[in-house]
């Protein structure tokens, strides 16, 4: 009994050491929210009122300048670890603080030169747009001069250098990469063809279906005959592939991963389908989970300026939005704007050295080279006579001029279709599928972006080529020739990552293999079309749908399948019946899941770590008994579906035990908000990390794909948002998380619960929406 009580004493004195750590680290890190603060800068003053959930609603009297400084200092005052972090992602500098870790990760960022891209960016813009970055930067810096910074910087011993205006815009070009890019499917393009031969490449990266849905019609484009591009390829030898693999585990690592049901949502209701007869706006973008949550929602309000969303730490502008004519909202186009190229032993390159501080260890020198296409990405180990053809990347986001930031501010100020499309016009990269509605009761939708011509009629882009001569971009689509539409006859714009146009489109988009599976297209059309008139509500209830039509297609094949032992039977039985709804409480779907993990393994034996293919995929080979079921040449898909079931019932009991009635979805499949830097490390990722139960799979519209190896969900719609233009104040938006940086505040996941169950915060410039408020006054020195 002695030893238990002063074991029961350690317990005690060890809580009231841990709690007093982190009563004294949120007094020391939380944010000055109230009463008055000087900023140099400002021409006037600016009121900062934060509502009940942490958003803060900005006035700036004097200036929108001003407005844009408190939007850079409340960023800084919520989330600068957050900010931190990503510009040393964007420069390369991981290393010097996380040490020997994260090597690999700052020698792939250096050699494609994501921040020396960013450099480019400042020269290009508008003197407006320069204007109000400088505002956003001094923002930003009184921030860091506040002397409160968040407990990742106390615990890692350093603190911040001051913010510029390039680390203002960095953050844009990681974003292009996780967004717009090809290079990896071009990649594994290559080893399909090689080894498979060119045929296979449709079985194990399917084409888009041409019964599918499109985004516009070809009534809409009006325009155009289909043309016809053949694949051509040219070899890559194993060590190369090795090596480009090696600079894609690299970008995985850093939450940068290409998986299936990855994108977004967001579609625009004309008033002739809405009770209301005005239009309603949803979107939810779907991207890597984070903790902090990836958004930070605010209202920016200065005497030209008004407008209210999504913000991204580290950017000056309202990205997904309204203001107070418009709103937009925003998925990937995904169009093929990389190319690798194989380059001759002759090519003429040049080379830099960058030097990467290691903490703890000697600094590495790392030497890139670069041809006319771009940054040779082969062979990245800081030896400049690597082994096997160098490999050169082409990418629209690293060509100098990136004018995309003026085309996000160009949105926050616009108030009609023409303004609207006429700051589109500057943007670069990552292409994106806008959609648009207004006051006036006006709907549209644009695809802007760079998306090159290439040169002649016999490449489409989606392999690797030789540097020949015969393989070049010879300018980009025109603006007007963009995929657009203005006021719909039907009244209805989709967009879920599906395929934008039909072949009658005249440009050389992307290859049908770029385009998202239809699943989730398919099902928000569904869900729209089958009332005649629509409430916030309903489009609500589509935002958080979670029917799998993945289910829907395989079902017929899976409950075919001949079981493999009492598990496999038992596990098919609770199946049969299943609605396709992948709640968290329920069981089939993660059996369902489960299997489908395995189905997706269908060419590894064939291609070895190539990752898993998508549902297309599996459901061809199901409907034609593809010769990939075969596993090392033996047996069918049959064979396969026996084989897939047992090993998906056989990881399922030694996770959940044997009994497949406790096999509840929920209790693998969580939500995985996870800390970038302390997420993996046990002793403190508790504090940083949140999880929690969470319905969906993989290609439901309420995108939720369970990952492989683990079931959590990595992905997911990070924010949500409907706009309703019968009353503007009552529209609605909500994140994962929360407002705040610090894991111990209170805003740190106080929107999880409400976005889980999905509820929404008011998208209101009305101070009666607000509820209980905190006001800081921000002046001039």
């Amino acid at each position: 009994m002695r030893i238990l009580r002063g074991f029961g004493v350690f317990l005690l004195v060890l809580f009231v050491a841990v709690a007093g750590a982190l009563i004294y680290f949120n007094g020391v890190t939380n944010p000055k929210l109230t009463g008055e603060l000087r900023l140099p800068g400002l021409t006037g003053p600016v009121t900062v009122t934060r509502d009940r959930w942490g958003v803060p609603h900005i006035v700036a009297e004097k200036s929108d300048a001003d407005a844009v400084e408190a939007l850079g200092f409340v960023h800084g005052q919520d989330r600068l670890w957050q900010m931190e972090f990503q510009r040393r992602v964007a420069q390369g500098r991981l290393s010097e603080v996380l040490g020997k870790a994260a090597l690999d990760q700052d020698k792939f960022l250096r050699t494609w030169g994501f921040e020396r891209a960013a450099r480019s960016i400042l020269p290009a813009l508008s003197p407006r747009s320069r204007e109000l970055v400088s505002a956003y930067t001094r923002g930003v810096n009184a921030a860091i001069a506040q002397n409160r910074l968040p407990l990742e910087f106390r615990i890692l011993g350093f603190r911040p250098e001051p913010w510029t205006d390039v680390d203002s815009v960095s953050w844009s070009k990681l974003l292009a990469y996780d967004l717009g890019g090809n290079w990896d499917d071009e990649l594994l393009g290559a080893q399909v063809a090689q080894k498979l031969g060119p045929n296979a490449l449709g079985e194990v990266m399917p084409p888009y279906p041409k019964d599918a849905p499109t985004i516009l019609s070809a009534d809409e484009l009006k325009t155009g005959a289909h043309r016809t591009v053949p694949t051509e390829s040219a070899r890559l030898p194993a060590v190369t592939i090795r090596q480009l693999q090696a600079q894609l585990a690299a970008a995985r690592s850093l939450g940068f991963v290409n998986v299936p049901g990855k994108g977004s949502n967001d579609w625009v209701i004309g008033g002739q389908h809405t009770v209301s007869g005005k239009p309603i706006l949803a979107d939810d973008p779907h991207l890597a989970l984070s903790a902090p949550m990836l958004w930070y929602l605010a209202d920016l309000k200065g005497p030209t300026l008004h407008s209210i969303g999504a913000t991204l730490p580290g950017l000056p502008a309202v990205v997904i939005g309204r203001n107070d004519r418009l709103a937009w909202g925003v998925t990937n186009v995904n169009p093929d704007v990389q190319d690798l190229y194989i380059e001759p032993p002759s090519a003429k390159l040049t080379t830099r050295t960058e030097v990467i501080k290691v903490k703890g260890e000697p600094d590495v020198n790392l030497i890139v080279a670069e041809s006319a296409h771009g940054p040779i990405i082969s062979g990245v180990s800081g030896d400049a006579a690597a082994v096997g053809p160098r490999v050169a990347l082409k990418w629209t986001a690293l060509a100098p001029g990136d004018t995309t930031l003026d085309a996000f501010l160009g949105l926050n100020y616009a108030k009609n279709w023409t303004d609207f499309t006429s700051a589109l016009k500057f943007y670069v990269a990552p292409s994106q599928n806008f959609v648009y509605a207004d006051l006036d009761g006006n709907t549209g939708y644009y695809a802007p972006g760079r998306v090159p011509i290439r040169q002649g009629k016999d490449w489409d882009g989606s392999l690797p080529v030789q540097d020949d001569g015969q393989h070049e971009w010879t300018g980009f689509i025109p603006f007007d020739a963009l995929p657009h539409t203005y006021n719909p006859v039907d009244g209805l714009i989709v967009s879920a990552n599906n395929k934008v146009v039909p072949d009658s489109y005249p440009y050389f988009l992307a290859n049908i293999r770029n385009w998202a599976e239809p699943y989730r297209a398919e099902r928000i059309t569904e869900l729209l079309t089958a009332k005649d008139k629509l409430s916030v509500d309903d489009v609500k209830a589509t935002q958080l749908d979670t029917v799998s039509l993945v289910w829907r297609d395989l079902k017929p094949y899976l409950l075919a399948a001949r079981p493999d032992g009492d598990l496999s039977t038992r596990a098919l039985d609770l199946l049969k019946g299943w609605d396709g709804n992948e709640r968290a409480e329920a069981v089939p779907p993660l059996i369902f899941e489960a299997w489908l993990m395995q189905l997706q393994t269908l060419a590894q034996d064939e291609l070895k770590n190539t990752g898993h293919v998508n549902s297309l995929a599996v459901l061809n080979a199901l409907k034609t008994n593809s010769k990939l079921c075969a596993v090392n040449g033996q047996g069918d898909c049959a064979a396969w579906l026996t084989r897939s079931l047992k090993a998906a019932v056989t990881d399922l009991s030694a996770r959940l035990g044997p009994d497949p009635a406790q096999w509840v979805y929920g209790k693998l499949h969580q939500v995985a908000n996870n800390h970038q830097a302390f997420g993996g490390v046990k002793a403190i990722g508790w504090l940083f990390n949140r999880h929690t139960p969470t319905s969906g799979g993989t290609d439901t519209v309420d995108v939720a794909r369970p990952d492989p190896g683990t079931y959590q969900q990595t992905h997911a719609p990070s924010y949500r948002q409907i706009v309703d233009f019968s009353d503007l104040n009552k529209s609605l938006f909500v994140g994962t998380l929360g407002q705040g940086g610090n894991p111990i505040g209170p805003h740190y996941a106080d929107q999880m619960r409400m976005w889980k169950e999905g509820d929404y915060i008011p998208m209101s410039s009305d101070p009666a929406d607000w509820g209980r408020t905190r006001v800081l006054k921000l002046t001039q020195p």
